[in-house]
């Protein structure tokens, strides 16, 4: 039955009534099983009958419905095909005809069926969107350029290969030509509308988006009729860069307007040019130096210019990069950058002190080393770094002379001229630093030309110690600490931790974040010479139930849910301390637990903040990895209620952490009989609606495979093998999950009784052979986890390589011969985990001395087998069997989000199946002889009889 129209609006009208939502959405999701819902919901886009917020929403659901139900993994469109070629030839058209919010919404799922069907599956999209391209109509070139952008953007990251520059040269044939004129068009068209606001507005926002366009286009390589038209284009690009129009101004100080984000925009272009084809743009890049530079003397210190200076002194920055640096090499002009740019944009303005007052945790997110915010001080003192890779003495003496007079200032009137010490400071750590500086590991490589340490002990160690010092002066001192982390000592360290542990008192929201950030990081630190953790452990361990009490009280501080998850850099760090303190959390374990609890009830209902999410259940995991195996029923007990209640709540940012824990948790304590609570949460996560959210699958598989370690007979008696194997089977045809499919099949293999599995062995294997004669479908990691799950078939006491032999022919007689040869031989030695390796030479080894069917069937066989044996032996597999350390994942290349993000805390190790074998090369030898003693002979005679002489000589080293 198709979707009804004025129903479908009336259940999105209550969608918005949070007292309706729920029953409104479950009906909303009961639709979308319905054909043409999709196209339903384009009407209710198109049709102005329907209040904006109905219009809007439905814009939403289509947005969200195509990005979850156009294509599956393998790129195969969901929707039929009449549905898909109806909404391709309806879209653009719609899009550029609504209100803007409906554009927005529109654009994004126009991307996202780009980014699976463009440009080949959706040929006429270029032209579609030129033929809608007119001199004077801003509404529809917005859309159209909009839509452009949000397509041609996906290039921008992307690494060259044949298969891209045919998409953009694709692109190019028809796009770039009319893009130029309408260049011109716009430009014509901002000139006759200067007295007209709305009409400049309407053409500077088309503006904005034709210079993202142009930075699109050219990301890859420089468009050859870009080339050809480069002065022109330069002479346009330079005319927006020093245009001016108060009708284009902002009434607030704080709020970039379109002409801040347009100008920005050709910086952004500008940088390009400079870094990417300076040998045809170095012509006219003078104009825009010179430009630049009377632009940044001049401007304002307002807020609303703050991302236009920092792109300007990016645009500087890449300059400096390049041999038109040799313009900057000269003292006079030094001191002209060092006055007019550096300090001007160093200096602590009264905007930048209300927002530590106001607003400390967006302060802290855009001072920070390594954050992506777009700073005056950020962007000065990268442009400093850049003169001082290139001039070195110049610079530093440049910017020493500074220091000394900022420093003398401040010496004379401390209480007032606390600003001239902090700008000293920052620009002594921006000279002091050479090189890229990160969050992850600070300040890597110094300037020689400084005393890193006396400037410690002189200026900054007082502000540390000092209960009196400004508050911004001690944030400074902290940050010093934090930056210089790995140029300080360890005696040093030892002395500094008690003080920047006594800071997280501070009452101050700046300073106790900061000092916890420099905790976190202190903690990782480890001594070069000895490996061992420059904080010595006994330390932290004693005063930790004191240190991780008072980081819990900062965080619950307000009890609010957005509040609490407000500063993830607290919770980064109690994070580090329980991972730092490992076991010596067992005598506070059930304190720490319960202070977990308590926020994971107040926050489930509006999780706001993804990386405090992730660092909470991080810092979760290390708590069930050190405590649980002690103490495993209270924390079974304690957290079955919290995670029961988000997994009824269906938080969906959370699920994915909750089934990575419970696993965690089942694998804390193997041996115990599964609960009455984990045998129901079993039954509710073999169905498949569960399976729907491609972000639990990885967690879901993990705790799937601990319940059945701990329960498998009794899943076998609860008739719930058949639903396992069932999403196996769904798993496994999936290339987005088939390592999974191989991590739960093996779990079921290693745990089920052969008798209750026998009659699911053939349809088991049958996937896999599937899978692996369709060439679109055999990706090179299928055929490494199948080959890895042969060999663990084959080394198992029980089963081996005669009963894979059998199975294969249950499901086509002799297919295995052609399965050993071109796949299981060939692709061996390519595995990659020892662990594979490790069983893979068992598993050869078991071969040679066990399987009949090696010697009667496959004797050329028994002689590759020997062969790559021997070949494996040569570097043999060693399996490390210190598994605790814990990886350090930068949180910034952490995906965050509705979908999977792996708990580094409570990672699965994956088991030896073999702890006993220490050295393989001596176990194969000593297994050879036991099993030639026991064969009465017979390896030794098909040694002699069937290898030949070289293979036999290497081969006898191990018998």
């Amino acid at each position: 039955m198709a979707t009804n129209i004025a129903a479908l609006a009336q259940l999105l009208e209550a969608s918005l009534d949070p007292r309706q939502s729920k029953q409104a959405e479950e009906s909303i999701a009961q639709e979308q099983t319905k054909p043409g819902f999709s196209l339903s919901l384009l009407q209710i886009v198109a049709s102005d009958t329907f209040p904006s917020t109905v219009r809007l929403a439905s814009a939403l659901y289509f947005k969200n419905h195509i990005k979850r139900h156009w294509v599956n993994e393998d790129g195969v469109h969901l929707l039929p095909e009449n549905e898909v070629n109806a909404i391709k030839s309806e879209l653009i058209g719609l899009m550029v005809s609504v209100p803007p919010n409906l554009q927005a919404q529109l654009g994004e799922a126009i991307s996202a069926i780009a980014d699976s069907d463009f440009w080949e599956q959706w040929k006429t999209l270029v032209g579609d969107l030129v033929s809608r391209l007119t001199p004077n109509n801003t509404t529809v070139n917005i859309g159209v350029l909009r839509v452009a952008h949000s397509i041609f953007k996906r290039w921008r990251p992307l690494f060259r290969s044949d298969g891209l520059f045919t998409e953009i040269n694709h692109v190019l044939s028809q796009f770039s030509e009319p893009f130029l004129q309408q260049f011109q068009y716009v430009d014509a068209l901002i000139s006759n509308s200067q007295n007209d606001v709305e009409a400049l507005k309407s053409a500077f926002t088309e503006l904005e988006l034709i210079v993202k366009l142009f930075y699109d286009l050219s990301c890859q390589d420089l468009p050859p009729v870009f080339e050809e038209n480069l002065a022109a284009i330069c002479s346009l690009l330079h005319k927006y860069l020093i245009y001016d129009n108060p009708a284009l101004h902002t009434d607030n100080d704080e709020e970039s307007g379109l002409l801040e984000y347009t100008r920005a925009g050709i910086f952004e272009v500008l940088m390009l040019y400079v870094q990417s084809y300076e040998d045809v743009f170095g012509a006219h890049l003078n104009q825009f130096v010179g430009s630049t530079w009377q632009f940044l003397t001049t401007v304002g210190l307002e807020t609303k210019y703050d991302i236009l200076v920092s792109k300007a002194l990016q645009f500087l920055t890449s300059v400096a990069s390049t041999h038109h640096a040799e313009a900057f090499n000269n003292q006079d002009v030094l001191v002209q950058i060092m006055e007019k740019i550096i300090l001007s944009n160093l200096t602590l303005r009264d905007s930048d002190v209300e927002l530590f007052e106001d607003e400390p945790i967006e302060f802290i997110r855009r001072d920070l080393e390594g954050s992506d915010s777009d700073t005056r001080r950020r962007a000065a003192t990268n442009f400093l770094r850049t003169l001082l890779e290139r001039y070195q003495d110049l610079v530093t003496t440049t910017a020493q002379k500074y220091i000394d007079v900022f420093l003398q200032e401040y010496a004379k009137k401390p209480q007032e001229n606390w600003k001239h010490k902090d700008t000293a400071v920052y620009l002594f750590s921006a000279i002091a630093a050479v090189g890229t500086v990160t969050a992850a590991k600070g300040v890597i490589k110094v300037n020689p030309k400084v005393d890193i340490l006396a400037f410690f002990q002189n200026h900054i160690a007082s502000d540390l110690q000092s209960d009196t010092a400004n508050v911004i002066l001690k944030v400074d001192a902290v940050k010093f600490l934090y930056s210089f982390r790995n140029q300080l000592s360890p005696d040093l360290w030892r002395a500094a931790f008690p003080l920047l542990v006594n800071h997280l008192a501070n009452p101050n929201y700046v300073v106790h974040t900061y000092a916890a950030i420099a905790v976190e990081r202190a903690l990782y630190l480890t001594d070069e010479n000895t490996k061992a953790s420059v904080i010595p452990k006994d330390q932290v361990v004693g005063s930790s139930k004191e240190l991780l009490s008072h980081l819990f009280q900062l965080i619950t501080k307000d009890s609010a849910p957005e509040k609490i998850q407000e500063n993830e850099f607290l919770m980064k760090c109690v994070m580090r301390v329980l991972i730092f303190i490992r076991d010596g959390v067992l005598s506070i374990d059930e304190m720490v637990l319960t202070f977990f609890v308590t926020i994971l009830r107040l926050i489930r209902h509006n999780p706001s903040n993804p990386r405090f999410q992730y660092f909470l259940f991080e810092a979760l995991g290390a708590l069930i990895r050190f405590a649980a195996p002690m103490h495993s029923q209270m924390f079974e007990e304690k957290l079955a209620d919290p995670f029961q209640a988000i997994l009824a709540d269906n938080v969906e940012e959370f699920a994915p952490y909750v089934f990575q824990l419970f696993a965690a948790l089942l694998e804390a304590n193997p041996s115990g009989a599964l609960t009455s609570y984990y045998q129901n949460l079993l039954g509710v996560i073999i169905t498949p609606g569960v399976w729907e959210s491609r972000g639990n699958i990885p967690a879901l598989v993990r705790l799937l495979t601990a319940i059945i370690a701990r329960d498998a007979q009794n899943v076998v008696a609860r008739n719930q093998l058949e639903p396992i194997l069932g999403i196996y089977h769904k798993l496994v045809v999936s290339k987005l999950n088939e390592t999974y499919a191989f991590e739960l099949i093996q779990a079921v293999v290693t745990a089920v009784p052969l008798s209750a599995l026998q009659q699911y062995f053939p349809t088991i294997i049958s996937l896999m052979i599937t899978r692996l004669g369709d060439e679109k479908t055999a990706t090179e990691n299928f055929r490494q986890r199948f080959v890895a799950f042969y060999h663990f078939i084959s080394s198992r006491d029980g089963m081996g390589a005669d009963y894979f032999v059998a199975v294969c022919d249950q499901v086509q007689h002799d297919v295995f011969k052609g399965l050993y040869l071109t796949i299981i031989l060939p692709n061996t030695q390519n595995l990659a985990r020892p662990i594979d390796r490790k069983t893979a030479v068992v598993s050869f080894t078991k071969t040679l001395t066990d399987s009949q069917a090696f010697v009667d069937r496959y004797p050329k066989g028994w002689n590759l087998t020997t062969q790559k044996l021997i070949e494996m032996l040569v570097n043999p597999p060693t399996v490390n069997r210190n598994d605790d350390f814990i990886a350090d994942a930068d949180v910034d290349e952490v995906g965050f989000g509705v979908g999977f993000t792996q708990l580094n805390t409570c990672k699965k190790t994956v088991k030896d199946p073999f702890p006993e074998i220490a050295d393989v090369r001596q176990w194969v030898g000593q297994y050879l002889k036991d099993a030639n003693t026991r064969h009465n002979g017979k390896i030794a005679t098909f040694v002699n009889e069937r290898l030949a002489p070289g293979t036999r000589e290497a081969f006898q080293l191990y018998f």
